[in-house]
């Protein structure tokens, strides 16, 4: 029996991130997915949107049939 995951090769928040310190943030995603680790990929607010920033992944976490992400943001495009 398999297990359905999904790359995905930026991250797309719908305003659900969680900022953890300054530049910290953790977004929780439902399903298995699997993300590039320490190299920096695109942040969306909408997966049609306009790029919103820069960041770099420092840990995925599975559980429960959900993905736990902590990125650091290491540039902003937009202040909304």
């Amino acid at each position: 029996m398999g297990m359905p995951m999904e790359l995905n090769t930026m991250i797309v928040t719908k305003g659900r991130e969680q900022r953890k310190e300054e530049n910290l943030f953790s977004l929780t995603k439902e399903g298995y997915r699997l993300y590039p680790i320490d190299i920096p990929i695109h942040v969306f607010k909408t997966k049609n949107g306009d790029i919103t920033g820069t960041a770099i992944i420092e840990k995925v976490e599975w559980q429960k049939e959900q993905t736990e992400i902590t990125y650091r943001l290491i540039s902003l495009n937009s202040t909304n």
